[in-house]
C-alpha cells in the first residue's frame, strides 16, 4: 500500500482550502500580461514589451527573516506577505527596473489554511501596492522540518 501524504502530516484537504481561500485574493492583481491562473506549475507572463527596444528582466529573492517571531508573537500574518513583497521590490527598484510580477513561497510544519489566506492578503496588498501581479507561488506543509505553530 506505502505511505501517504497523511500519514506524514500533511494534510491535502488544508492545502485545498487554502487555495480555495487564497484564488480569488490572488486574481485580484492578475493584469492584461498574465496568461494563466492559480494551480499550474509555474506562473505564465507575457514577455511583449513594445515599450522597449531591448528588455531586460530583473529578479530578486529575499525573506522577512525575524519579522515572523513578531508575527507568531502577536496572530497578525497579513503583514510579514507585504513586507516580503517590498523587499524584493525594492531591490528590483534600487537596480533601476520595474516590478513585473511576483512569486511566493510559503512553508509551515502544519498548514492553517486561514494563516495562510491572511499571508497571502499581505502578498496580494504588496503587489497591488507595487503594480505587479501574484502569479504564482508554493505552499509546503512540512511537519518534520517545521514546528507546528
Amino acid at each position: 500500500m506505502g505511505i501517504t501524504y497523511k500519514d506524514t502530516g500533511v494534510n491535502i484537504s488544508a492545502g485545498d482550502e487554502t487555495i480555495d481561500r487564497i484564488k480569488p485574493l490572488v486574481r485580484t492583481t492578475f493584469n492584461d500580461k498574465v496568461l494563466t491562473d492559480i494551480g499550474l506549475f509555474g506562473g505564465f507572463y507575457d514577455a511583449k514589451f513594445e515599450d522597449y527596444d531591448h528588455p531586460v528582466l530583473v529578479s530578486s529573492t529575499d525573506g522577512v527573516g525575524t519579522k515572523l517571531k513578531i508575527a507568531f508573537l502577536t496572530g497578525v500574518h497579513n503583514t510579514v506577505g507585504q513586507c516580503l513583497v517590498n523587499h524584493c521590490v525594492d531591490d528590483i527598484l534600487s537596480c533601476g527596473a520595474r516590478p513585473l510580477f511576483f512569486l511566493d513561497y510559503f512553508a509551515t510544519g502544519k498548514l492553517n489554511p486561514q494563516v495562510a489566506e491572511e499571508v497571502v492578503k499581505g502578498f496580494v496588498a504588496g503587489c497591488k501596492d507595487t503594480g505587479c501581479a501574484l502569479i504564482g507561488g508554493e505552499t509546503a506543509e512540512m511537519p518534520s522540518i517545521y514546528n507546528e505553530g
